[in-house]
């Protein structure tokens, strides 16, 4: 008879996802993990496979966390200004305390390589060109912009966004919401 798992999996992957965002996937160790998450090696290898299983399904509660934001953004029928109220929220959401983590897939991507681990590359790429579609969509709203700007347009949010999340944690909140009303002001 399989033994029952004497522990709540989306706690314990909640836990795992900020261990990840706090020192990034390479930095952290299987031992860390076991340590954070509050359950042995067997079990995190029984449960996930490897530290490679963890992370996913980090990304996948990730996903659902930030969906309260992409929801509002997928919802938003006030165009530029419903991605400029994204930005702000991203804001909010990347805080833990007085403290900017910037976004866990940016800091991933930044630190693997993508023949290194395709999976995760692949589950960050679809991350990335969700919200990208949901900035095309925002700004097909206003009649007045050109089909072929809106793409770059979106390329360039994009862009500000993977930018910001890295700003975030090296300037102040006052820096961070001044570059975030630069970025849209002259789209």
């Amino acid at each position: 008879m399989a033994r029952k798992k004497q522990y709540n999996e989306t706690e314990v992957i909640d836990k795992a996802m900020r261990l990840f965002w706090r020192n990034g996937y390479e930095s952290t160790s299987v031992r860390m993990l076991e340590k954070e998450m509050g359950i042995n090696q067997f079990s995190i290898y029984a449960s996930f496979k490897n530290k490679e299983g963890v992370f996913l399904e980090s990304i996948k509660l990730y996903n659902t966390q930030i969906k309260a934001i992409t929801n509002t953004l997928e919802k938003s029928n006030n165009g530029l200004e419903g991605i400029k109220d994204y930005f702000f929220d991203f804001l909010d959401f990347s805080r833990e305390g007085a403290i900017f983590k910037g976004c866990l897939v940016t800091n991933t991507v930044n630190e693997i390589k993508e023949d290194s681990s395709p999976v995760i590359m692949a589950a960050l790429k679809r991350f990335s060109s969700n919200i990208r579609e949901l900035f095309v969509r925002n700004l097909k709203q206003d009649d007045s912009r050109d089909v072929k700007d809106i793409e770059a347009q979106a390329d360039y949010l994009m862009n500000a966004l993977l930018g910001l999340s890295i700003s975030s944690k090296v300037f102040k909140e006052e820096q961070l919401k001044g570059i975030i009303r630069i970025t849209f002001l002259h789209l």
